[in-house]
């Protein structure tokens, strides 16, 4: 008798669960059933054109051109000559299974990939052909083509969506393309359109048997805006062809819009690489080279020790505290002193012995001296060092260092600038203007990238404010309104205090050390400087071949340019740094080079360091290896 009610319970129990189960979806969830969802029904996706790029001014960066994949539905492929299917497709046999395998494993029902990206020559023959391979079929696609060669680092490249991002999103699919680095990712939601979808009944067996609900839910691609960059592609181009042979970074910047004109990197390649069947081996080749670092953009990531174009940011700071002014002076004598000891003594070149030195002359000579002082006294004032560094580091804030900027690439580097707290917590409170005087120069802690430090040279030409950066000019020929690019941002210095320090960068190319690099008919404020550059290996610190660096802006009045060039391992400023500066400013503002300064054109073209960087190959092997 228990035996038998058990019985009838459980049973009474599973048709209650079951019709339950079909209350639910029958009644409780009608109103949130879809049958585009089921297997009923099957998507076809017609892909849009992704949107166009262009330069500033107008000449096309970014285009498209057809692709063709080879797709696959396992489940409707019948026997067929593998061999000579194999040599239509020009794979091996094992490559044969392992493709059909991996797509079978996706969904057999589904059509995937199976061979992506044929050559337009091979496209013709094939289709003449796959008609005899039952289940295979040829679907076309979309994929990119840069008719120049040229900033590829700002572009950037598109490949597959995996399918972790795509069991994420609600539009895309796995294998689709997506924007994967540079302006193809930041405004992917821009170029990419929206797919056109259509809507096709199946029966039982998964074939197709018409049109769901007639196409009333079908729905047309729409491409993608085109966009229209900030970028002047003839001076990217330039540029990239003045640092062949170097590596380093280059920005240039409209001061009176923070238009980003030239963002270079060296080495660079081929934007053309990374697209096609040769994608894949190209990729390899790019992103695991350690040492020339090709897909490195240093224009936004690296972050080298400013050197002394950050003297130019103690000057200003020490005008707005007062412990400076342009009559102040200060004896050189060959170097800066700053303990008891005999290693405690910085080593100057302005080779002004004897007299004072003031603040024009101080920026136009490069005098260390003159800059340790007035650091010490910006540092101490009030003999509160914590204080004083904290007032010191908001300052050097204010002009966008030590942050990522906001500019719209998705690469980027903070830096850093020093505060008194980060040394209070690094020196347990032991420390005063001395023992952190290497700021004072642009080296110690002191870390920028070279967007960072273009930027600051904007707001110096700007006396006082800059825009934020940024490479979108136009989307589909509407001007970018956004508030982020277009509003002013003050530093925290007085405007009146840009004046004198402009007067001394103007010098440095009348008489002082970029006095070699003049152009004549145009007036060009800069600073030169020479970073030192230190690597740990195997736990020791060793000191390589010096950066070379500059930053500049022109003309005087009104500037229409600012730059900061880096060039790793190149000695001094005004041998590299200086002549590169010179010759953007002047093909920027005149459009050409002149007769005259031709010779320096060549100089600079034929100008390899490559036999400096080979001498750190084995040193470069160490850190990347793990042995530092």
């Amino acid at each position: 008798m228990k035996k038998g009610f058990l019985l009838y319970f459980l049973i009474t129990v599973v048709c209650l669960v079951f019709i339950g189960r079909l209350f639910q979806l029958q009644i409780l969830s009608r109103d949130n059933y879809d049958p585009i969802q089921s297997a009923a029904v099957k998507i076809e996706y017609d892909y849009p054109e992704r949107g166009y790029i262009y330069d500033r001014n107008g000449k096309l960066l970014v285009a498209n051109q057809l692709s063709y994949d080879v797709m696959v539905q396992p489940n409707q492929v019948q026997p067929l000559d593998t061999l000579e299917f194999c040599n239509l497709l020009r794979i091996s046999k094992e490559d044969f299974l392992h493709r059909f395998e991996k797509a079978n494993n996706y969904a057999p029902y589904l059509p995937s990939v199976f061979l992506k990206q044929l050559a337009k020559e091979d496209f013709a023959f094939l289709q003449e052909k796959l008609h005899n391979f039952q289940g295979f079929y040829i679907q076309k696609r979309i994929i990119r083509d840069y008719p120049i060669n040229a900033a590829a680092n700002v572009l950037g490249y598109i490949g597959e969506v995996n399918e972790a991002l795509a069991k994420k999103s609600d539009y895309y699919q796995a294998g689709e393309l997506i924007g994967k680095d540079g302006i193809e990712k930041q405004y992917e939601q821009f170029l990419r359109g929206r797919k056109g979808k259509k809507y096709f009944k199946r029966n039982n067996l998964n074939k197709v048997t018409g049109s769901y609900k007639n196409g009333e839910q079908d729905t047309l691609a729409e491409n993608g805006k085109d966009l229209t960059l900030t970028l002047d592609i003839e001076l990217q181009q330039y540029a990239q062809k003045l640092m062949k042979g170097k590596r380093g970074g280059i920005v240039a910047i409209e001061p009176s819009s923070g238009e980003i004109l030239a963002l270079v990197t060296a080495p660079t390649y081929n934007p053309n690489m990374l697209v096609g069947r040769k994608r894949s081996k190209n990729s390899v080749l790019l992103f695991n080279d350690t040492i020339s670092r090709p897909a490195y953009d240093r224009g936004l990531l690296a972050a080298y020790p400013p050197g002394s174009p950050f003297k130019m940011m103690n000057a200003l700071i020490g005008l707005q505290e007062g412990v400076i002014n342009k009559n102040t002076g200060v004896y050189c004598n060959g170097g800066y002193r700053y303990g008891g000891r005999k290693n405690e003594y910085m080593k100057c070149h302005c080779e002004i012995y004897g007299r004072k030195i003031f603040l024009t002359t101080a920026i136009a000579k490069s005098c260390n001296s003159y800059f340790s002082n007035t650091y010490k006294r910006i540092v101490e004032k009030n003999n509160q060092p914590t204080k004083g560094l904290n007032n010191w580091s908001k300052h050097v804030k204010s002009f966008g260092l030590g942050n990522y900027l906001g500019y719209d690439l998705p690469a980027g580097s903070p830096g850093l600038i020093p505060s008194g707290d980060y040394y209070d917590a690094r020196l347990n409170y032991r420390w005063n203007g001395s023992s952190t005087i290497s700021n004072a120069i642009g080296q110690g802690e002191v870390l920028t990238t070279p967007i960072q430090l273009a930027n600051f040279t904007a707001a110096i030409a700007n006396r006082g404010y800059f825009y934020t950066p940024h490479i979108l000019k136009k989307v589909n020929n509407s001007p970018i309104t956004q508030a982020d690019y277009t509003v002013k941002k003050q530093t925290t210095i007085a405007k009146e205090h840009f004046k004198p320090v402009v007067e001394a960068m103007h010098e440095v190319f009348k008489t002082g050390t970029g006095k070699w690099s003049q152009v004549k008919g145009i007036e060009i404020c800069g600073k030169t400087g020479t970073s030192e550059n230190f690597a740990i290996i195997n736990g020791v610190k060793e000191q390589l071949a010096d950066h070379s660096i500059l930053v500049a802006f022109a003309p005087k009045k009104n500037p229409k340019i600012a730059l900061a060039i880096f060039v790793e391992n190149g000695g001094y400023g005004s041998t590299i740094a200086a002549p590169i500066t010179s010759l953007l400013i002047e093909k920027y503002l005149n459009g050409e080079i002149s007769e005259k300064t031709k010779y320096r054109e060549q100089n600079m073209f034929a100008m390899s360091l490559q036999s400096e960087y080979d001498k750190l190959i084995p040193k470069t092997k160490e850190i990347a290896s793990g042995t530092k």
